[in-house]
């Protein structure tokens, strides 16, 4: 059975790409979702935290939790990060949008491709050229990428969505995942209490191996069974 996109539930991921727990989170999501295309819809909302949140990366802070994110993921391959540092993640929103104007899966693979690049890669994708390099490597309609990355729809509609995450549903940080009405759900992660520049303490571990997999799948599951919530959007 298939359900129309208009009464299909929606889960929606607010993320950044600078963030090592939205890698993470993709690269479960992404990966549970075809199981249940037709049925749950995963939508990726732009939320850079330079602009709404905690500021540009920091380098040293993302130090300190890369390899805590690596050891709770195996797929999502992390390394030393190179000397070519960005300064923004902006460039990487705006590729994204551009990528997903072409069609809902090349959107999300090349969403997953620019968490890669950054993470495993040590690419700098605060650059627009790296971006054009991946548009071309992912084998993009390079015109159609091409002239609206040069155009100023990409960031008016990422400024935009990201506005909303945090003036109408209450997004702060990243990953933050909800239903379209707004409802949070909570992705299984242990996070780092990082102060002065040190992890001070680490959560509790929720899930590991095969079991954050079906964790995840809870997640499509909560959406199919969730009632919405009078007057949500």
């Amino acid at each position: 059975m298939t359900m129309s996109q208009n009464t299909i539930p929606e889960i929606w991921e607010w993320a950044e790409y600078y963030c090592p727990w939205c890698y993470v989170a993709a690269v479960r999501l992404h990966k549970i979702a075809p199981e249940y295309e037709g049925h749950v819809r995963l939508v990726e909302k732009a939320f850079p935290l330079e602009v709404y949140g905690g500021g540009p990366p920091d380098r040293k802070e993302l130090e300190l939790e890369i390899w805590l994110a690596a050891l709770q993921e195996s797929k999502a391959v992390f390394k030393p990060f190179s000397d070519d540092w960005p300064i923004t993640t902006l460039p990487a929103f705006d590729a994204a949008w551009c990528a997903f104007q072409q069609c809902e899966s090349i959107g999300r693979d090349f969403d997953l491709r620019i968490r890669r690049a950054f993470f495993a890669e040590g690419r700098n994708i605060g650059k627009r050229d790296v971006m054009l390099d991946l548009a071309r490597e992912a084998g993009l309609d390079l015109d159609d990428f091409t002239r609206l990355f040069n155009s100023d729809e990409p960031r008016a509609a990422i400024l935009a969505e990201g506005k909303l995450g945090k003036e109408k549903f209450g997004v702060t940080g990243t990953p933050t995942i909800m239903l379209s009405d707004g409802a949070k759900l909570r992705h299984p992660l242990a996070y780092a209490n990082i102060q002065h520049e040190r992890i001070v303490s680490v959560g509790r571990l929720p899930c590991s191996g095969e079991g954050c997999y079906q964790a995840t799948r809870e997640l499509f599951e909560k959406a199919l069974d969730h009632e919405p919530q009078e007057g949500a959007a």
